[in-house]
């Protein structure tokens, strides 16, 4: 399999080389350039077409929400991560909205951030727990004290980049039904379904079983 291609973009020097570097070096990662900007980083992305770009949001000369949205508009096929200090509940929706599909902090471990690139372009969006579970509070996605019984598109576009089996798992634990019985209906071992769900809530920014429940209640009366 082709090593997954990165543009690293970030106006800090140490901060672009040291990302890049230590990310070069992990397996199944290639980073193919990086920029000091938002407008070199999209001349570089135009070029390159990489799949998977780490981008600063505060930069000079073009900060990185409005490259997402112009790389959006031009079509770009790769996946955008926000790579950021921030952790701002606005700048957080403004990424979103743009087109990112993560939002993750500076200070995540390496061996986390290859791991979170690898997933985003596997299609599954990134994030912070503690940012993705203010939106999911804000949006009445997940916490126990909300009564909405909607999900957002936001919500659903995240659940849809799980795999079939994570959604049957999810549909389980919406269901009410302990890891073992989730493990008995599917015919998988009961550790298996641990490690799924501790993936789900990864991906979903979810931060307990009855958070997940009640999104996967909600998500399943919409869908099913």
């Amino acid at each position: 399999m082709d090593d997954i291609r990165v543009v690293v973009v970030d106006d800090q020097r140490l901060v672009r080389e040291g990302i890049a570097s230590l990310l070069d070096i992990q397996e199944g990662l290639s980073v193919v350039a990086s920029a000091e900007d938002g407008r070199q980083g999209v001349r570089k992305i135009r070029e390159l077409n990489p799949d998977i770009v780490l981008m600063d949001i505060r930069m000079p000369v073009q900060d990185g929400i409005v490259s997402v949205e112009i790389l959006k508009e031009e079509g770009f096929t790769g996946k955008v991560i926000m790579l950021t200090t921030f952790d701002d509940e606005e700048y957080i929706i403004k990424s979103l909205r743009a087109g990112a599909v993560g939002y993750l902090m500076k200070d995540i471990p390496v061996e986390d951030l290859a791991l979170a690139v690898k997933q985003a372009h596997r299609g599954v969006y990134q994030m912070t727990p503690a940012a993705m579970g203010t939106l999911i509070d804000r949006r009445g996605g997940g916490s126990a004290g909300k009564d909405s019984s909607e999900i957002t598109e936001l919500q659903q576009s995240m659940i849809a980049s799980l795999s079939e089996r994570e959604k049957e798992v999810f549909l389980g634990i919406g269901q009410g039904l302990t890891n073992g019985e989730i493990a008995d209906v599917l015919f998988l071992s009961e550790g298996t379904v641990k490690n799924y769900v501790s993936g789900i809530f990864t991906a979903l920014g979810l931060r307990d079983r009855v958070q997940a429940a009640l999104l996967a209640s909600r998500w399943a009366q919409q869908n099913h």
